[in-house]
């Protein structure tokens, strides 16, 4: 917990300097527990669990991985907004979102966090890295992801994201 404390810290300064200097902040903002925009992140991933198939079926599936890295994204964010928090940062969010599951806060499972993050260490073993994936086909020149298999694995992990959040959004803290 200490290294995502501190990258929260971190994070938490950044946005304050920012905001001070009259600038948008791109870090990490505690705000009033906020269910609506809780629910509009929830709504905005469900927006993009959708367009997964539909960038799939329409031969761009190659938009399909962002749109799953997004799916899980904005989970994160819906947890956030409801924890008392906004974040404009990647790196930001997912360290709150460890943080807040160190404390007990959340129950978002790991497998979610790995998923947004870069864990060479566990590329070999873990199927659900979204965001190698998406560096891979956004970047990359490949216009199609080939082996169905990881449409399903992103449907898949994406759908239990979206279940977790609403889980975790409508329960009661």
């Amino acid at each position: 917990m200490p290294q995502a404390y501190n990258h929260v810290r971190w994070c938490l300064n950044k946005a304050k300097k920012e905001i001070a200097e009259g600038k948008k902040h791109r870090g990490l903002v505690e705000i009033k527990p906020d269910l609506e925009l809780a629910v509009s992140h929830l709504g905005k991933a469900e927006h993009n669990f959708k367009a997964i198939s539909y960038f799939h079926k329409g031969g761009f599936s190659d938009w399909s991985a962002s749109a799953a890295f997004y799916t899980i994204y904005h989970c994160f964010l819906a947890i956030l907004a409801k924890q008392g928090y906004e974040s404009r940062n990647q790196e930001c969010t997912i360290s709150a979102i460890l943080y807040l599951k160190a404390q007990g806060k959340v129950k978002m499972g790991n497998k979610f966090i790995m998923a947004l993050q870069h864990q060479e260490e566990f590329k070999e073993i873990h199927e659900h890295n979204v965001i190698d994936l998406r560096e891979d086909y956004q970047y990359g020149v490949k216009k199609e992801i080939e082996e169905k298999d990881k449409i399903k694995k992103l449907l898949e992990i994406c759908k239990e994201a979206i279940d977790i959040t609403k889980e975790e959004i409508y329960t009661e803290s």
